[in-house]
């Protein structure tokens, strides 16, 4: 369905993305980590797909308005792949270069704790500012999750 200046509907194009997207790669665990082989056909040939898929989304994105929460969440997934490729990558050159034996599992971790002291960084320079209005609710949540974490932070360091 196209408008008379040819572009197709936010709404419609929403309800095609969200059809066409697919549910968020599952996370790397323990169990998990060590499952595909380096130069796996079959992972190969998903990998291949997926590129051939998110070339066709990057014409889709240029040519097209996105639902703003459709692209968000594009973008969330995006990430996920990015680091999870980003981990995959160095487990392989490590593991091909005989280098220090680190689980796949154990990179993802790194990468989310650089991530998340980060954004830590980011969220204490906009505290800071007076120009932002805050949702008291949403603080309240990141305070307490962040008292946990730093608990927790607290004994694994305390331990090492």
């Amino acid at each position: 369905m196209r408008t008379r200046t040819g572009a197709v509907p936010r709404t419609a194009l929403a309800r095609k993305l969200k059809k066409e997207k697919s549910p968020a790669p599952p996370q790397a665990t323990p169990e998990t980590a060590n499952l595909p082989k380096i130069g796996d056909p079959n992972a190969r040939a998903h990998l291949e797909k997926g590129i051939g898929e998110l070339q066709g989304l990057h014409k889709l994105l240029l040519s097209s308005e996105v639902d703003p929460d459709v692209l968000a969440d594009f973008r969330n997934a995006l990430n996920r792949v990015r680091t999870a490729a980003w981990a995959a990558q160095q487990y392989v050159i490590r593991k091909e270069g005989n280098l220090d034996s680190i689980s796949l599992h154990s990179l993802l971790v790194g990468a989310r704790i650089r991530a998340a002291y980060q954004l830590c960084q980011a969220l204490g320079d906009d505290l800071k500012r007076t120009d932002i209005e805050f949702q008291r609710g949403t603080l309240i949540e990141l305070h307490e999750a962040t008292k946990n974490l730093a608990a927790q932070l607290k004994h694994v360091v305390d331990k090492s």
